[in-house]
């Protein structure tokens, strides 16, 4: 095997700046995109909770008119 060749102190100091960069833009980026994520969430068990409502609205409905003797 080849030995590792000695990498520049300014590349690895590149290579660091850009990952920690990068974990900083993360960590921005989920803070500002958080609480869009929860209002969806809301409005979506919202939406959830009237449709499973009119669902339960429907299938009473049609086992009520299922229950009469002019079939």
């Amino acid at each position: 095997m080849v030995p590792p060749v000695a990498v520049s102190p300014l590349i690895k100091t590149a290579r660091w700046s850009a990952l920690l960069l990068g974990v900083l833009y993360g960590k921005q980026r989920f803070d500002y995109l958080k609480p869009i994520a929860e209002e969806e969430r809301r409005v979506e068990e919202a939406e959830k909770k009237a449709r499973e409502e009119q669902e339960r609205i429907y299938k009473q409905l049609s086992e009520a008119n299922a229950d009469t003797i002019l079939k």
